[in-house]
This record gives structure tokens, C-alpha cells and sequence, in this order.
């Protein structure tokens, strides 16, 4: 059974042809849905050529557009590096042999999963702008950064959680036969695994902080969003000719995303199927320590005479 088998049944002949049929309808449908849209829009007059000529202009690139790029990937940024340490510090957490630990990051995860982005957004800037120790001017960029890093900071630890709870019991297994501690074995051994095996996941949560990072808008953060907004406001082009262009900026993002993390993805698989090494690393030992449990426990033997060296027969 393959790997893709697992969960449910591969589909047979009629199954891919209904699947086939379902796929088409559904495409039809939307280039349905987008051609009407098309046809209302230029109806409506908002497709004229004239209505574009502004976003030829250097000064609403330099102005809007590329100054909100620049706030919307530096927010991203960071809540991506403080949301992935703090979810992988709250997942191992998680996994910890003590209780009292376990049931504290247990508690501090399931709260900020559960409170919207854009509450800890509000509350964060309404907090951070009465502050006298952080200008008035940083207090969206900081309201913004932890929101979106408390909330899928708490989702990454979950990710790491059933990541690890996800490999086979072997792994551990391996690791606490050559001596690890149980703390050990999960630095170590599973919790580079489970990274890896998540990173997909690791991804689509990626991409949601790109996305989410346009809801700093409401805390007067200047992402792209918003400078696309006051460049719709302020210039004689529509709003809906600057909200696409943003659309397509944040599509392109994130497709980069996603193609970066299938770069990476291929490097380290590529790297870890190279030739056989030297076990110097913790990593690298478990491999020779289920073998030598594998050895160790050899299949039990009928007693057979010649094969008894005390049998006198």
C-alpha cells in the first residue's frame, strides 16, 4: 500500500472520469463567473484605457505601491521568523515529559488559536500606541507583527506537535537505545523529521501570514493594501484599478512563496539521500541502532537436534 493509499481508496476508472467532469464544470463556472464580471466592468466603463494611465506614472509606484510592498514584506518577514520559533518552542513544549509544562503551552496554544488576528491586532496597537517607550509610529508595525505571530505561532506549534506524534515509533525507539533522553531524541531525531515532513503545511501557513499581514490596514499600518487605497483616493484612476494591481502583487508573492519552498524542499531531500557516512551524529545513529536492535532479536528457531551443539544425538 502506498503512502497516498492510506487514508482513502485509489480511485478507479469511473471515479477519475466523474472526477474529470466535475473538474471541467467547475472551470467553465468560473471563467463564467470572471467573463460576466468582465462584461459588467466594461459596461460600466471602468475598463477604459484612460482609467490606466496613472499606474504608468514613476510616482505612484515610488509614492504607494513599492513604499506598502516594502511594510507588507517586512511584517511578513518577521512574523514568519518569531511565529515559526515560538511555534516550535510551544509544539516541543507540547511533547514534554513534564505535565506542568505540557498543560501551560497547552493552555497558551489553544487561547491564541482561538482569538481572532484582527482583535490581538486592534488591542495590541490601542496597548502599544499608550505606551511611552515605543514611538507612535511603530506601534502598528509592532501591533501587527504580534498578532500574526501569536496566532500562527500557536498554529505551527500544532503542526509540530502531530508532526512528531506523526513518525514511527521506531525513531524514538532508535534514539533511546543508543542512550538519548527523551529530550534528546526529540531535538535530535523526530523534530528535523517532522519539519520536514510538515513543510508543506509550513507553507500554506506562510502564506496565510502574507496575507493576513493586509489586515494592519485597520491599525493605519502603510501595507500594500492601504497604499493602494490612498493612491485610488488621491489620484483620478478608480480604486477598483488599484486594489487589482495589489491582487496580483500579493499573487505573485505568494506564488514566489510557494516555489522557494519547493527549492528548499528539493535541496534537502537531495542532501539527505547522498552516500552513506560515518554515524558522528545523533541523526545519524539511529539507523545503526535499529539495526542493532533488529540483530539483537533474532526470530525464535524450532529446536532441531543438529542444530543443538549439547544434544549428544
Amino acid at each position: 500500500m502506498s503512502s497516498h493509499s492510506i487514508l482513502f481508496d485509489t480511485p478507479g476508472p469511473k471515479a477519475r472520469r466523474r472526477i474529470l467532469i466535475f473538474n471541467v464544470i467547475g472551470l467553465l463556472f468560473a471563467i463564467g463567473i470572471v467573463t460576466w464580471a468582465v462584461v459588467q466592468l466594461q459596461q460600466a466603463g471602468q475598463l477604459r484605457a484612460e482609467l490606466w494611465t496613472p499606474l504608468l506614472d514613476a510616482s505612484a509606484w515610488t509614492n504607494f505601491l513599492l513604499p506598502g510592498l516594502q511594510n507588507t514584506l517586512i511584517a511578513a518577514a518577521l512574523s514568519i521568523v518569531l511565529a515559526t520559533v515560538i511555534g516550535t518552542l510551544f509544539g516541543v513544549g507540547r511533547l514534554a515529559n513534564s505535565r506542568v509544562i505540557r498543560w501551560i503551552c497547552g493552555v497558551v496554544v489553544e487561547f491564541f488559536r482561538a482569538v481572532p488576528v484582527l482583535i490581538m491586532m486592534v488591542a495590541g496597537w490601542v496597548l502599544f500606541s499608550r505606551m511611552d517607550f515605543i514611538p507612535r509610529s511603530e506601534a502598528p508595525l509592532i501591533a501587527v507583527v504580534v498578532a500574526l505571530t501569536l496566532y500562527n505561532g500557536a498554529v505551527i506549534a500544532e503542526l509540530v506537535r502531530s508532526g512528531v506524534h506523526g513518525l514511527p515509533k521506531g525513531q524514538r525507539e532508535a534514539g533511546l537505545a543508543i542512550g538519548m533522553t527523551r529530550g534528546k531524541s526529540i531535538r535530535y531525531i523526530e523534530l528535523p523529521q517532522a519539519l520536514l515532513a510538515m513543510l508543506p503545511s509550513l507553507v500554506s501557513q506562510f502564506v496565510v501570514i502574507l496575507k493576513d499581514s493586509a489586515l494592519g490596514q485597520i491599525v493605519t499600518y502603510p501595507e500594500l493594501l492601504r497604499q493602494a487605497r490612498l493612491l485610488g483616493s488621491r489620484s483620478p484612476m478608480p480604486i477598483l484599478q488599484t486594489m487589482l494591481v495589489a491582487a496580483i502583487m500579493f499573487i505573485l508573492l505568494n506564488y514566489a512563496l510557494s516555489k522557494f519552498a519547493e527549492l528548499a524542499a528539493s535541496r534537502v531531500s537531495t542532501r539527505t539521500s547522498g552516500k552513506t557516512r560515518l554515524p558522528n551524529t545523533p541523526a545519524q545513529q539511529v539507523e545503526v541502532a535499529a539495526a542493532h536492535v533488529a540483530i539483537s532479536q533474532p526470530p525464535d528457531l524450532p529446536n532441531r537436534p543438529w542444530q543443538n551443539p549439547t544434544n549428544p544425538n
